[in-house]
């Protein structure tokens, strides 16, 4: 084991060694709705699944690992405490990772057995002498600077905090860390030329002029270049900062905004903090009635009066340092921060990275990106109709037979070609099977980030149970659904804690079940004449919030049940015989998330160029309707309630 212990296994430790060998925890990549997608079921398998690499003694790679979870997927490796392993299935180069300690095919078989080996390897060799670290390039470290009252500042270099002039200290961050792409350049003091403007303002204190570049007495922020305004309006509005002396002629005295303790005959630096030092109110009897009778008149103009003159020079406050930003749903005005949520976060689909810019506990802004994201190139030259389908079915690990049907439609049509009704029907059946997979893996997720731990576990359950299965096997299940989806219903709290959520009006570009949840009758089923004689019948919502999208996919999953029933049979899509047709094709399915559209070109029984349009691009202009303005914990259930794939998206 390369993530062995380092000790002798002897005596105890040969003991703890096989305990842990019987009780293996695993966090998986891209994730556990991506295992599941593939039929894998981790628990009867022996490996209890991890929420975080903190508690996982298994680093589970399911398929090869997309280049945009490497860094991400080093970041977590190293997080895990030793002993440690990687079992990989379906690939056996994990990129810059150590070598798998386990390996398999991406099959629940391929599991078990590597489950066997990987047990006799912690039982051996969980303890081991020269146990080296180990290292990669995400891990690479280096010393950044950041303010201790502004982590958003961060520089190359040491200096002062541009915002309030504290010593920025330094710390070590990875190559990959999120604030690094945040990092701000170092501010230098400006200095006058020959074109400078006669007048600096500071940019939080307007009413602070001065003639010369420099740093403002009362925030200590570098003063910016002023428009210039005639004599008589610059001698009004300028206050005489360059004279902080008493009215009996003696210097005047500096104070630390942080450290009242240190005083000094004149402006500088903190020697504690670093801070810019400001002038200090005079103790003597005249000045202490001067203020008490309303202070200086520009601090009573700007702080609204003798409450806050005496403590505006020397206490930069939340007030200030949110002059300029754009006040809360509830009317605050608070600091900005990014938050990075993803890749692999509980509830949300693996390999979907967020980041939330949060204005106290609301989103204000958002980004999402794919790490696992599809390429953009669809279809070689001279690629045969088989391998493009199959080329199809791996776009999506959700959506295989959607997308498997979507290919040969297209092909079909580009050749000329129809296919027997009752072989329609049945490809249809495989389309519905897979919509009720899709929605109980969604409500597996949906029980993970909610914290119904029995939803997840019950839904993830009867997900893999649903896969393959055949038309009898989903009649003798249906009743286990229906019950599952019953008890959910009557789980307490569930209503309040989804009703409101997340509500689309309807003027957004509504995809799939989040069209349908929000009443617009948007399904490509109702125009398809297969579904016709199956007797399908468009189900839509009204609400359009979290807790709508959550019915109409259990309504769905009762609706698909139904279909597969009078279906009768299920067929996996495969490829007509095209021979060597030439010819353009156009195809749309309504896939689990919504339509997907194809086109495609035939050139002498050969695919030659294709281009797709997948629900995705809808789901993500939505996050912005769901998500800002509301909190944080809202905003991720509603975002969750889209049902985004990150495999759809570009990379």
């Amino acid at each position: 084991m390369i993530g062995a212990r380092e000790g002798v296994l002897s005596g105890l430790r040969r003991l703890v060694a096989a305990a842990m060998a019987r009780d293996l925890r695993g966090f998986v990549i891209p994730g556990a709705d991506v295992a599941r997608a593939h039929g894998l079921d981790l628990g009867q398998a022996g490996l209890h699944l991890a929420t975080t690499p903190r508690h996982a003694s298994v680093l589970l790679i399911v398929g090869p690992l997309p280049p945009g979870l490497v860094d991400a997927a080093t970041i977590a490796y190293v997080q895990m405490p030793r002993p440690r392993a990687i079992l990989a299935l379906g690939a056996d180069d994990p990129g810059p990772l150590p070598l798998p300690d386990a390996t398999g095919p991406l099959t629940q078989a391929g599991l078990v057995s590597a489950m066997v080996d990987l047990r006799g390897i912690f039982a051996q060799s969980a303890f081991r002498t020269g146990v080296r670290d180990y290292d990669a390039p995400a891990l690479e470290t280096r010393t950044e600077y950041t303010c201790p009252m502004h982590p958003e500042v961060v520089q190359d270099e040491p200096g002062n905090c541009p915002k309030c002039g504290m010593t920025l200290i330094p710390r070590d961050t990875t190559a990959t860390a999120a604030h690094a792409a945040h990092a701000m350049p170092k501010e230098e003091h400006p200095m006058p030329t020959a074109d400078t403007p006669a007048q600096y303002t500071c940019p939080m204190h307007p009413e602070v002029v001065s003639d010369t570049p420099g740093n403002c007495p009362k925030c200590g922020m570098f003063l910016v270049a002023a428009e210039a305004e005639d004599d008589h309006t610059a001698h009004e509005h300028r206050p005489d900062h360059g004279k902080h002396a008493a009215s009996d002629g003696t210097p005047a005295q500096y104070t630390c905004p942080m450290h009242p303790e240190v005083v000094q005959d004149g402006p500088g630096n903190c020697p504690k903090c670093g801070m810019f030092l400001v002038p200090a109110e005079a103790e003597d009897d005249h000045t202490a009635h001067e203020h008490g009778d309303g202070g200086h008149p520009d601090h009573a103009s700007h702080g609204g009066g003798p409450a806050t003159a005496g403590i505006e020079e020397h206490f930069m406050s939340m007030v200030e340092m949110t002059r300029d930003m754009p006040a809360s749903p509830d009317g605050l005005k608070m600091e900005w921060i990014d938050v990075p949520v993803g890749p692999f976060f509980p509830g949300l689909p693996g390999g979907l990275s967020l980041r939330l810019t949060l204005d106290g506990d609301a989103v204000a802004e958002h980004s999402a990106e794919s790490r696992v994201g599809r390429s953009t190139h669809l279809a070689d030259a001279e690629m045969s109709p088989e391998a493009f389908v199959d080329h199809m079915a791996a776009l999506s690990p959700f959506s295989p037979m959607a997308y498997r049907l979507l290919a040969c439609l297209a092909l079909e049509r580009a050749a000329g070609h129809t296919v027997a009704p009752q072989t329609a029907i049945a490809r249809a059946a495989a389309v519905e099977r897979e919509r009720v997979v899709s929605h109980l893996g969604w409500l597996a997720g949906f029980g993970a980030q909610s914290g119904f731990a029995w939803l997840e576990r019950r839904a993830a359950l009867l997900q893999l149970k649903l896969r393959e299965a055949t038309v009898g096997d989903i009649a003798s299940l249906t009743p286990d659904i229906t019950a599952m989806v019953q008890r959910m219903y009557r789980t307490p709290l569930l209503r309040a804690r989804l009703e409101g959520i997340g509500r689309l009006t309807g003027d957004e570009a509504l995809p799939g079940p989040v069209a349908r949840a929000s009443g617009h009758p948007s399904d490509v089923r109702s125009e398809d004449p297969v579904y016709a004689g199956l007797g399908f019948a468009l189900l839509t919502g009204a609400d359009g919030d979290a807790l709508a999208r959550l019915t109409q996919r259990t309504g769905e999953i009762a609706q698909s049940l139904d279909l597969i029933a009078r279906a009768g049979a299920i067929a996996t899509p495969v490829p007509h015989d095209v021979g060597g047709a030439s010819g353009s094709g156009e195809a749309v399915v309504e896939t689990p998330r919504g339509a997907a559209q194809l086109t495609l070109t035939l050139t002498g029984g050969k695919v030659a160029a294709a281009e797709i349009g997948t629900p995705t691009a809808e789901h993500l202009a939505l996050i912005a309707a769901v998500a800002d303005g509301q909190e944080l914990g809202d905003a991720l259930t509603a975002i969750g309630s889209l049902d985004i794939s990150p495999w759809e998206m570009p990379a």
